[in-house]
């Protein structure tokens, strides 16, 4: 394809794809659930991190999670004593398991205390890279000497050389605002402009064969080249091309998966 008839064919695949019927079976239909901010944040954040494997399970071990928190999740949150922790022992998806769980109901109850939004975690001030953002929200993730060492590996960061498949599709589902009703937009430091695009399997797989990615790593690096490339496609919202990408990929292969 040229580069017109490379845009007219995404754009085509975004409009496809980036619709309410994407919702229900993708892991952003467990935030949508919620209304209140906080609760979209905090479920947003744990389907994320979730991301990893069949969708389908993503989404039941998300539902799981919360109904643990009487699906009220900031005000669990915010107002949890230590008997009600409780329910949270047993949980488990994958190799994430109960201690990173309440490592990171402690991390969220330590940061709504003195911040009424997930957003400050990440944009502590407007306009910082999406680069930056990542590898502070690493550091003051883990902040704290109750840090379990093993729970790192669920909170990866540019710093690390990793994509962040999975952090940035919580930025695009925060940040990314149109009328289709797909991504929340309830985050304002941030343009879209500036998101990276989340790098997963079936993203990675149809870039590759459209000629927007060439590094043979998919890493930090990769996603940076991906989006530089989208952008020249549209410079206000390339991330949005992360619908068309996955779903051309999915037209190929129903079984869908994530990669960490």
């Amino acid at each position: 394809m040229n580069p017109f008839e490379l845009k007219q064919f995404l754009d085509n695949k975004v409009e496809q794809y980036n619709a309410p019927s994407f919702i229900e079976a993708d892991p952003v239909s467990v935030p949508h659930r919620f209304q209140k901010k906080q609760d979209i944040e905090i479920m947003g954040l744990f389907a994320s991190v979730f991301a990893w494997g069949q969708r389908k399970t993503i989404i039941a071990k998300s539902l799981e999670l919360a109904k643990r928190m009487d699906d009220a999740p900031f005000d669990f949150v915010k107002n949890h004593s230590e008997n009600d922790l409780k329910s949270l022992l047993g949980f488990k998806h994958r190799t994430f398991n109960d201690l990173d769980l309440l490592y990171f109901i402690d991390f969220l109850h330590r940061h709504y205390k003195q911040h009424d939004s997930l957003e400050t975690a990440f944009f502590y001030e407007p306009d910082i890279s999406v680069e930056i953002a990542l590898t502070h929200f690493r550091n003051y993730f883990f902040d704290s000497p109750d840090a379990p060492l093993r729970t790192r590996k669920h909170v990866s960061s540019p710093a690390q050389k990793s994509a962040c498949k999975r952090l940035n599709m919580f930025l695009r589902w925060m940040v990314r605002c149109d009328d289709k009703g797909v991504d929340f937009g309830i985050w304002r430091n941030v343009k879209p402009a500036a998101l990276i695009c989340p790098l997963d399997l079936h993203v990675d797989r149809t870039a590759r064969m459209l000629g927007l990615l060439s590094r043979n790593k998919s890493d930090w690096s990769a996603a940076e080249e991906l989006t530089r490339n989208l952008r020249r496609l549209d410079a206000d919202d390339p991330v949005k091309y992360d619908f068309a990408l996955f779903g051309v990929s999915i037209e190929e292969k129903c079984t869908v998966r994530f990669e960490n």
